[in-house]
């Protein structure tokens, strides 16, 4: 058994999420927290580390990625890129989150088993990054939405056969196209792609394998579909009525809204020649996105962080910038926090191990030098990253 670590002298966010304790302190052995407290005599252990009244949260989790996608490259999936070449920028995308105080994350598409052999790595402990849940290639209508990085399937049967496969290969998680999107030239957010019954069966599949679902669904129909198909968490959800916001509620869905893609499209379209298809559909969805948020908000459906990071300009170290966008939206800081760590572990039934501090669980931390309830922008700062108990910067 390793060498038992205190971590003392720190301002500890409680498991509500609700104020920061002070004088917390908690012991870790073998990368997971054996015991905690809050002042009283601290334990007497051989190593020690100050943590200099400084105020501790989990690590955050990002619950939207695409490791193989360069955000400097608009048209990569046009292109021909190597294995390697992609692997080298999946590599580069896993420091950046990490430094960035990411401790987990959900890769919802990528070619060629990369982020399932990634995730082996990280698995075995030959490769320093946060832990994941990958989904491999997603399931797409013959051109469909991310066709170029997906898997082509028309019809129950191949719908059934691929989600199998996938399962086979051992990804944690099944990504749907249940719309069009913006990244794919002629097609809308609107247009109905993956079928009611198509998106049931792979629901089905993955179920029977205790695998959660999740589906890209930005126009109104599709959303209703997904969240009516089974689904577990909506992506995007650009556009949202009454109706659709009471079924997240009758059915438990929780909602990714990924601000940050078409912000960054928007906001860095025309100085880095991106498509003008992309750019005219993120501004047409802008405000209409930012309501349909809020109107969620208000209404208490399970929001989780995912910032779809990969697509053009949106760099995974701007992960804490998504919270900042959710909190505009009408997000207590608060919830914006849980949205950030034990919303999107229970998603993804991982909350015995991450997303919050306490016996058992993973010691994957933030230290940061302001109150976060005070100012969420304290998170995209300077901060001090741990992994499994070890600083990672």
């Amino acid at each position: 058994m390793s060498e038992a670590t205190l971590y003392y002298n720190m301002r500890q966010l409680n498991d509500t999420f609700e104020v920061f304790q002070e004088r917390a302190w908690f012991v870790v052995i073998n990368g997971r927290i054996v015991e905690r407290g809050v002042g009283g005599s601290l334990p007497d252990r051989a190593d020690k580390v100050n943590m200099y009244n400084g105020y501790v949260m989990p690590g955050l989790i990002n619950c939207h990625t695409h490791i193989t996608l360069n955000p400097n490259d608009p048209l990569l999936l046009e292109k021909q890129v190597s294995i390697p070449h992609l692997t080298k920028i999946a590599l580069d995308n896993l420091a950046e989150l990490l430094t960035a105080g990411v401790t987990f994350f959900r890769d919802l598409g990528a070619p060629y088993d990369i982020d399932i052999e990634i995730k082996k790595l990280i698995d075995r402990g030959e490769l320093t990054a946060p832990d994941a849940v990958v989904s491999g290639t997603p399931i797409v209508m013959t051109g469909g939405h991310g066709y170029q990085l997906g898997i082509e399937s028309d019809g129950v049967a191949e719908v059934i056969k691929h989600t199998r496969q996938l399962l086979k290969k051992g990804v944690g998680c099944i990504k749907l196209m249940a719309t069009g999107g913006v990244m794919t030239k002629g097609e809308t957010p609107h247009d109905l792609q993956l079928s009611f019954a198509e998106m049931q069966a792979a629901v089905t599949e993955a179920r029977h394998k205790g695998i959660h679902t999740a589906a890209h669904a930005q126009g109104l129909s599709g959303v209703k579909l997904a969240i009516q198909a089974g689904v577990d968490s909506i992506e995007h959800g650009v556009y949202l009525d009454d109706e659709a916001i009471e079924l997240f509620l009758e059915n438990g869905t929780y909602l990714c809204p990924t601000l940050a893609a078409p912000y960054f499209i928007v906001k860095e379209g025309e100085q880095h020649q991106i498509p003008s298809y992309m750019v005219e559909k993120s501004k047409a969805m802008l405000d209409v996105h930012r309501h349909s948020l809020a109107k969620a908000i208000t209404a208490g459906v399970k929001i989780v962080l995912g910032t779809d990071a990969g697509t053009p300009f949106n760099f995974f170290k701007h992960t804490p910038f998504e919270l900042k966008l959710l909190v505009d939206c009408g997000m207590s800081t608060s919830e914006a926090l849980k949205a950030a760590t034990i919303y999107g572990a229970e998603l993804m039934g991982i909350e015995q191990d991450f997303g919050k501090l306490i016996v058992g669980s993973y010691a994957d931390f933030l230290v940061l030098a302001e109150n976060p309830l005070d100012n969420i922008e304290v998170l995209m700062k300077e901060k001090q990253v741990y992994k499994k108990g070890k600083r990672y910067k």
